[in-house]
């Protein structure tokens, strides 16, 4: 189908759809931020997801390869250890080197990573969990916000606020695109987002049962089983809260929190995110590891082209709007 949603989020970005695809952890490569890009939305590779920077230069190669040429973005999260970001620098120069000019950021303070990139022309979407962090990030030059609330699946931060909440108290606050981002996975969310003046929105969790996302055929079949209480916040004890899939080890890992746990090491192993990725994403046994998990894929209800979930959103969308307007169009009349 044709474009049919205008935002400044699409103006700004050059995409038909107000729908980003946010940076999956390990999940995010070359084929599935192509098909984002191909449906008419924007995608962003994440180079933490790969072991050399060899092979996130290969990732480049193959999307330019697979989108035809049309841009497409890259992840650049920043960790509160300095130690993690080390290769930030290096993304973002063999990203900018490859003709990559739209990335999203998230994670602290961004001001300096955000200079470097408009220093270079670059477009930034940040992403946040609060609203001061939000306006701080626009302050330093954040040219959209992609806003996110406590249903996003991996980590919303310490923000105890619904996505629909943080919507309306971000209302005016902006002079630059706001996107939403938690909970979404139907187009009658996108249609009350635009409702609230925003200007697209953010999804992840609604897009993992698409054929394009490189996981184990078992953990697909899972999450098609899925309702909206089959996800769990935990480590805020630890001030990193992550919603992950309710599984056996997120019932080890709360049960550890309850008894009073505060320091990393008291977890192990149980927290690390390669267990995610050897176990449930490569093997298929969703019942090990901490797998970021947020409550839209409730939403999903078959395994299928990206392009058809998005194409159905659009729709849906589209008819939602259509019926406001519709029902102002009759109040009208009817105070007449």
């Amino acid at each position: 189908m044709g474009a049919a949603l205008r935002t400044r989020i699409t103006q700004l970005l050059g995409i038909d759809h107000p729908i980003l695809g946010g940076g999956l952890m390990w999940l995010s490569d070359a084929r599935y931020v192509a098909a984002l890009v191909n449906a008419g939305c924007m995608g962003f590779i994440t180079p933490r997801s790969y072991a050399s920077e060899a092979d996130f230069r290969d990732a480049l190669a193959l999307c330019t390869e697979l989108t035809h040429g049309k841009p497409f973005g890259v992840n650049l999260t920043l960790s509160h250890r300095p130690e993690a970001n080390s290769m930030v620098p290096r993304w973002m120069d063999a990203s900018l080197g490859h003709g990559v000019k739209v990335f999203e950021t998230a994670g602290h303070a961004p001001a300096e990573l955000i200079k470097a990139l408009h220093k270079a022309n670059a477009v930034v979407v940040h992403k946040a969990s609060s609203i001061r962090h939000a306006l701080s990030a626009e302050r330093a030059g954040a040219d959209a916000i992609a806003l996110v609330g406590m249903e996003e699946g991996g980590h919303p931060g310490m923000n105890e606020l619904p996505t629909m909440l943080m919507g309306a108290l971000a209302h005016g606050q902006f002079s630059v695109p706001v996107v939403l981002g938690g909970g979404i996975g139907r187009g009658n969310q996108l249609a009350a987002v635009l409702a609230q003046g925003l200007d697209g929105v953010l999804i992840g969790s609604r897009f993992l049962v698409c054929e394009e996302i490189q996981t184990h055929p078992r953990y697909k079949e899972h999450l098609l089983t899925c309702d909206e209480h089959s996800t769990v916040r935990l480590l805020q004890s630890l001030g990193t809260t992550w919603r992950v899939l309710l599984n056996d080890t997120a019932s080890q890992v709360q049960a550890i929190e309850r008894a009073g746990a505060t320091e990393y090491a008291a977890f192990g192993d149980l927290i690390s995110g390669t267990v995610a990725r050897d176990r449930c994403y490569a093997e298929g046994d969703w019942r090990n590891g901490l797998v970021s998990l947020g409550p839209s894929i409730a939403f999903a209800n078959r395994i299928e082209p990206l392009q058809d979930i998005v194409n159905g959103m659009v729709d849906e969308a589209v008819q939602a709007i259509a019926a406001l307007r519709s029902m102002h169009s009759q109040n009208g009349m009817e105070q007449e």
